[in-house]
């Protein structure tokens, strides 16, 4: 994985509450056995009319481009429904390394985490702060401090992540490249321990 610790980037808004990891990305897209490729099919159903490119819905943000950036910011209960990892994968392969809602479902938050998506939940008050704001405002999100920051008003919000999670994602490591991360320790150990 690649490595998360500062995120300055405009965002693209989708103020839209409840979203399910079936709007995220449709069922129908879940056949690859690999990460890439889903980026296209991210909110399939609401980027186009009849499942047709040809006809991009003006009405939504992605289409848009004005609305560009590394990060999502998204209504409350983002990523409830179903506990499909692919949903994380595609907000990945589109290019959002950090979503922003003022509530995620857990399944969803650990998939993100897992996958080098930071998810950072802000309070309801924070989030419509965060909506708000025109389409060239940037937000700084800093994984080490763990804040997030509106910087064209300088209205700043802490959010919380698990330890392991922090680090990993510090140091662009899965579950694995953090075991071997360790192996000088262990093998150290093994030593001393004759």
């Amino acid at each position: 994985m690649k490595a998360l610790t500062i995120i300055q980037s405009r965002f693209v808004p989708i103020n839209i509450e409840n979203i399910d990891t079936d709007q995220i990305i449709p069922a129908r897209f879940l056949k690859a056995t690999t990460k890439d490729g889903f980026g296209k099919n991210l909110f399939r159903d609401w980027r186009y009319e009849n499942d047709d490119e040809s006809k991009p819905r003006t009405d939504f943000p992605l289409n848009h481009s004005q609305y560009t950036g590394d990060i999502l910011v998204a209504g409350k209960n983002f990523g409830c429904g179903s506990s499909r990892e692919h949903a994380a994968w595609s907000i990945l392969d589109y290019g959002f390394r950090v979503v922003v809602s003022s509530f995620f479902a857990d399944i969803f938050k650990n998939n993100a985490l897992n996958n080098g998506v930071l998810a950072v939940q802000v309070s309801d008050a924070f989030l419509e702060k965060i909506f708000a704001q025109g389409p060239d405002t940037e937000l700084l999100v800093d994984l080490e401090k763990q804040s997030i920051t509106i910087l064209s008003t300088g209205d700043s919000a802490a959010f919380d992540i698990n330890s392991y999670k922090k680090t990993c994602l510090l140091n662009g490591y899965d579950d694995i490249d953090y075991l071997l991360s360790m192996k000088p320790a262990i093998e150290k150990f093994e030593t001393e321990r004759g």
